[in-house]
This record gives C-alpha cells, sequence and structure tokens, in this order.
C-alpha cells in the first residue's frame, strides 16, 4: 500500500501539502530510486511529503544552452519518476482502468490552452502529471478494450532510446544500426513465415492499414509497371477481392472467407472484363479472430495469376507458437504478409511489418530518385538505405523496440506470452458459453483470443417477443460499457456486426492478465448489468 500512495503521489497533479510541523522527520526524495529505499526502511507516509519541484525557469534553460546541462538532468529526472510511478500504478489492480470525465468537463478542469509566452518548466512537469492522471491506463491487466495491450518494460526502455537517437530511417547513413536491425529482423521475420532462407524483401510502417496498402500497390505496378509513369488510365479495371462479414455470401458465419465463392466472383469479374489483380485473405479477423483457409485460396489465385496477400496484423504473431501457427498454414505461399508485432507480442505502439517474398520489387515500385538523400556514389553498399522503397520519406525507427524485446525475451518468450493469452481466451470461452444470461454470437471455440457474446440482463432474459427483445438487448453492451468506464474498472469492446445487435468483443492480448481478472470482468459485467 505504500508503494500505490507514492505512486500516486507522484502523479498528484497539484502540489501536495506540507506537514504543519516543521520538525518533521523527512522530506520525500525526488528520484524514484530513493522511493524504493525509503520503502525499504518503512518509512510512515505520515512522516513524508513532497515539496515542490521549484523549476520556474523556462526551457531555454535547458541544453543546448550555456551551463544547461545540470538543470537539464534534474528536470528530466522529475519526468523519469513521473513515468516510473505511472508504471507502476498501471499494473495495480487497486487502481482504475480510466478516470473518466467527458470531454467538456476535462476541458474546464485544465488549462489546455497554447499560449504566446513560456510556461514554466514547473507547469510542464504539472501538465505531464495531469496527462498520466487522465490517461488509459493500457498496460492494467484489466483493460481489454483493443487488440494492442499491456506494456512491455525492454520495449519502453528501447522506445525510449529510439527518442533519444530521433533519427530517420531513409538512409543507413543517419541510422545505421537502425537500418541493420530492420535488415536482421525483417529477415528473421520472412524465415518463420517460411521463405527459402528468410529471402524476399520487407519494410515497417505505421500500421496495417499502411501495410496493407503497400502490398496493393506491389501487386498492381507487378501486373502493370507502366501505371507508375503513366497513371491508372494506362490500365483496364482492376478489381480486389477480400472477406467481409456482412456479406454472408462471401463469408461464413465465423467469419471466413469462402473459397468457391472467391473463385466465382473472381470469374464474374473477369467476364465483365475487369482484371481481379489482388485477394487480400486475413489470418485473424478483427471482430471474430477468424483465419481464411490459405491453401485454398492460394490455390485460387495461382490458377488465375492474382497476387495473394495476407493480412496477418492480428493473427500473424501466431506464426511465433509452435501450438497455434497451423492456424495459418499456406501462408508462406503468399507473395505479402501484414504482421503486426504491436498487438499479440505487446511491441509499443507503433510497429507494423509488410513481409514482400518476391526481392527488389517494392524498390521498382516505389522509388522516386531523390537525389538529395540517395545519391548514387556514397562509400557504403547502397542497398542499405531504405527510404526509396518507402512512399514515406521520414520513417520512424520502429524496429528497435521489436529487436531489443526479442532479443531479452527470446522466440520462446514470445511463444510462451502469445500461448498464455490464448489460454485465457479458452478459459473465458468455457466459463460462459454454458453459463445463465449469456450467449454467443457464433458456435464453437473462438480461432484466437476473440471472444464474442451477449449478456443477457435478468429484465430481458426470458421475453417472448423475440424483436422486442433484440431492441433491448441491442442497449445492454454500451450501457454496461458506459459504466465500466465511469467506474473506471475495467474496459471491454462491443460493436454491431451485420443483422447482429450489439456484442461485446472480449480480446486478450495483454500478458499481465490473469484467470483472476478473467472472472472479475465477467463478475463486473453481471453486476453493472443486471438492473437493465
Amino acid at each position: 500500500m505504500l508503494f500505490l500512495w507514492l505512486s500516486k503521489a507522484l502523479l498528484n497533479v497539484g502540489e501536495v501539502e506540507k506537514p504543519a510541523d516543521p520538525d518533521a522527520k523527512h522530506i520525500f526524495p525526488h528520484t524514484f530510486l530513493q522511493i524504493l529505499e525509503y520503502k525499504s526502511q518503512n518509512v510512515s507516509t505520515a512522516d513524508v511529503f513532497f515539496p515542490s519541484s521549484s523549476f520556474f525557469f523556462p526551457s531555454s534553460d535547458l541544453l543546448p544552452a550555456m551551463d544547461g546541462d545540470t538543470k537539464t538532468m534534474t528536470f528530466l529526472q522529475e519526468v523519469v519518476d513521473i513515468l516510473l510511478a505511472y508504471i507502476v500504478e498501471s499494473f495495480d489492480r487497486e487502481t482504475k482502468v480510466i478516470d473518466f470525465h467527458y470531454p467538456n468537463e476535462l476541458l474546464q478542469m485544465n488549462n489546455w490552452e497554447l499560449q504566446d509566452e513560456p510556461a514554466t518548466l514547473d507547469d510542464i512537469l504539472i501538465s505531464c502529471r495531469a496527462t498520466l492522471k487522465y490517461a488509459i491506463k493500457t498496460a492494467h491487466p484489466r483493460y481489454f478494450n483493443q487488440l494492442s495491450t499491456g506494456l512491455d518494460m525492454v520495449g519502453l526502455a528501447a522506445d525510449w532510446l529510439t527518442s533519444t537517437a530521433n533519427t530517420n530511417m531513409f538512409t543507413y547513413e543517419v541510422a545505421p544500426v537502425f537500418v541493420l536491425l530492420e535488415y536482421v529482423s525483417l529477415k528473421k521475420m520472412r524465415e518463420i513465415i517460411g521463405w527459402p532462407d528468410g529471402r524476399g524483401d520487407g519494410i515497417f510502417s505505421p500500421g496495417g492499414a499502411i501495410s496493407n496498402m503497400y502490398a496493393m500497390l506491389l501487386a498492381r505496378f507487378k501486373m502493370f509497371p507502366e501505371v507508375k509513369e503513366k497513371g491508372m488510365s494506362s490500365v483496364p479495371r482492376l478489381v480486389a477481392f477480400t472477406s467481409e462479414h456482412v456479406f454472408n455470401s462471401f463469408s461464413n458465419q465465423i467469419g471466413k472467407m469462402i473459397p468457391a465463392d472467391l473463385e466465382r466472383r473472381i470469374l464474374e469479374a473477369k467476364q465483365k472484363g475487369f482484371v481481379p489483380f489482388f485477394v487480400s485473405a486475413t489470418a485473424g479477423t478483427t471482430v471474430y479472430g477468424a483465419f481464411d483457409p490459405l491453401i485454398a485460396i492460394s490455390d485460387i489465385c495461382k490458377k488465375y495469376n492474382i497476387w495473394m496477400h495476407v493480412d496477418g496484423a492480428w493473427g500473424g504473431s501466431l506464426l511465433m507458437s509452435r501450438r497455434h501457427r497451423w492456424k495459418l498454414d499456406g501462408v508462406e505461399r503468399a507473395n505479402s504478409v501484414t504482421w503486426n508485432p504491436h498487438k499479440m507480442m505487446s511491441v509499443p505502439l507503433q510497429c507494423s511489418a509488410l513481409l514482400v517474398r518476391e526481392e527488389g520489387l517494392m524498390q521498382n515500385c516505389n522509388q522516386m530518385h531523390a537525389c538529395y538523400l540517395f545519391q548514387q556514389d556514397k562509400h557504403y553498399d547502397l542497398s542499405y538505405d531504405t527510404g526509396d522503397k518507402a512512399l514515406q520519406c521520414g520513417r520512424h525507427v520502429d524496429i528497435f523496440k521489436l529487436w531489443l524485446m526479442w532479443r531479452a525475451k527470446g522466440t520462446i518468450g514470445f511463444e510462451a506470452q502469445i500461448d498464455k493469452c490464448l489460454e485465457l481466451s479458452e478459459y473465458l470461452y468455457n466459463k460462459i458459453k454454458d453459463r445463465e444470461g449469456y450467449e454467443m454470437v457464433f458456435d464453437g471455440k473462438p480461432q484466437h483470443t476473440n471472444v464474442c457474446f451477449w449478456y443477457l440482463p435478468p429484465g430481458i432474459r426470458y421475453m417472448e417477443d423475440k424483436e422486442e427483445k433484440k431492441k433491448h438487448l441491442h442497449k445492454v453492451a454500451p450501457v454496461i460499457k458506459a459504466r465500466m468506464m465511469e467506474y473506471g474498472t475495467t474496459m471491454v469492446s462491443y460493436q454491431p456486426q451485420g443483422d447482429k445487435v450489439n456484442f461485446f468483443r472480449m480480446v486478450i492480448s495483454n500478458p499481465a492478465a490473469t484467470f483472476q481478472d478473467i472472472d472479475f470482468l465477467i463478475e463486473e459485467i453481471e453486476r453493472l448489468g443486471q438492473d437493465l
């Protein structure tokens, strides 16, 4: 409890009140290491207080100001103390996942406006504390709202180092180590996919949507390279295919693409004079966590000479698990694969990779020959200047987080983490599939950590009018979710899907979650929804 109190005190937005007794035994230290020392000494919270940071000087006094090193170190130490306190609090189940306020309230409670005159660093520290005070604790063991949750300490350290280095990924010249780490990491990921000797290409992009866009551009260029210089008017009408849950004829009840229907649609498009050029199969759909039958889809793509892409943004990380990688059987036949380590592998946002089977294609498709960056007479191997194969000029260093975590955990560490999350989802499914008041959205055990279900409160559980029952049920999940946020106890997503009214979409990717947290979630849903 002392440790929790210390964390809360460090995050306090305002000044902590000083003790009335001027002879009080302890003035609380600034550094987090000293906090740990006081904790080990069992210092009573009654005998300590936090002095004001007293940084009444502007940021212009920090480096690169003359003699600014001492002030800089002191200021940054204060910031680190705030961050470390927030991290400790984020993993404490006695704290809230969110200190929720409505937007207008949050605007009124704090001065967020930008001003002409500079604020003091004391004000800056207050702003830092306020920002984290009202932030969502995505590392909290009971935060289940998104596909990317959790906070890895090595990944966090890598993110800090990356920001400190503050460089760009477009050339070896300005990012030598980071470029090499991207090279070896992408090669390792291609080996795991199953491409011989890890050959091929790839790049880290701002997210899965951008990686998928890269894949589509590559597919178009591969079929019609003239499009780069002549534009879309030079090529026929192109057609791309993917599954969509609302189109029941194109995907089955659990969201898997139907190969026979895919082939029928391809033939229909060709008969209309269109050119099918791209099929995006999904390995782990966002809602149901479904895995498309990749082998059957690859056979169709090969038959009609169509680029096969696998969107494994959510499910691609299962390739790290010997127990679950069978769900991606056939992925090695793909021309390209999207894989987001910032989801199931808990790499800090953002970290999304596009892997491409054909080497050199990305460069030919995207290069713009910017002579001010990519001079051809440099004194090193120009293949390590990766910027000309990206659409972006400025590209953030996303690789170091993944690489350093991989070094720290090893492949077996990631495997254990992923297997645990899938065990937790199976535990949830087994607990609620026959539990009174719960109804699964689709039959059968989920393939991924997505568990989709309705909670039926006692008040509507036995309604005979199906339409009236459906109408009431549609309102249940939003109300329970709102109460979750207002109490701050947990967060889990909900949504409608096609003709299905709002249901809970529970996803598990947080390594900090336990079986007890799953039990808590079930009890909390029932507590918050019993009167509906």
